[in-house]
């Protein structure tokens, strides 16, 4: 069975170096940049076109886009591992105020360049418990200013279509995983399983919101299990 591995915001394949050598011994394995593409949708499709038939595995806007691509190409997503992901947000208001506040984000990478952006960026509380030598670190300062802006403008949740009520469609074995310090998004994968059927699971793994980077080992062990119980082949 093939994993594809598809990566977070300021994130390229190389952050889950460590969660691919785990998963490496037992299954194919492929870390997919973000095709960004005109549109949330149409960079969903080109995910699939990249990926192919496969378990994925996304982190946070990875897991977003790979949200979407298994309700719109359930043939291609066997499996699907969200790692501290939404379905977007609920009310318009919401995503209007989203889409402003990713903008001056956007703006602000435009006009200070893809390093100051990066260190204000992973100064946030939300990845404090990062290591610094965690895999692909240094690989974001290589990732263009105008591909930043474009995931903003196009990947934010603001930006993405609302999955809330689609979750029910969801056939295929489903995992939501999140960092036991993480509490706004394990409170998300608690109102997401409530929407899906009795097939999805929530797992919490010890740390923060960035799991992949933080417990590389313990999720590709996770993945693996994952895989070997629904899968055979």
């Amino acid at each position: 069975m093939r994993v594809v591995l598809v990566p977070g915001f300021t994130q390229t394949p190389s952050s889950w170096d460590g969660v691919a050598a785990v998963v490496r011994e037992v299954a194919e394995v492929e870390a997919v940049g973000v095709p960004l593409r005109e549109s949330f949708a149409a960079t969903s499709t080109a995910l699939g076109d990249a990926g192919g038939e496969a378990i994925y595995v996304g982190y946070s806007m990875g897991g977003r886009l790979g949200l979407h691509l298994a309700l719109e190409r359930p043939d291609l997503v066997r499996g699907l591992v969200l790692v501290s992901a939404s379905p977007g947000l609920k009310t318009a208001d919401e995503r209007r105020a989203r889409v402003k506040a990713d903008e001056e984000l956007a703006r602000a990478v435009e006009r200070d360049g893809v390093e100051k952006f990066l260190a204000q960026w992973l100064a946030q509380p939300l990845f404090a418990t990062v290591p610094s030598d965690a895999p692909g670190v240094g690989d974001r300062r290589a990732l263009s200013p105008a591909f930043l802006a474009g995931c903003l403008r196009i990947l934010g949740t603001g930006a993405m279509p609302p999955l809330w009520n689609r979750l029910g469609e969801l056939a295929m074995p489903v995992a939501l995983v999140t960092g036991t310090a993480d509490q706004k998004f394990d409170a998300i994968a608690g109102q997401m399983l409530e929407r899906m059927r009795g097939h999805a699971v929530h797992v919490r793994l010890e740390g923060g919101h960035a799991v992949p980077l933080e417990q590389p080992a313990v999720l590709g062990g996770y993945i693996v299990a994952f895989a070997s119980r629904h899968f055979h082949d």
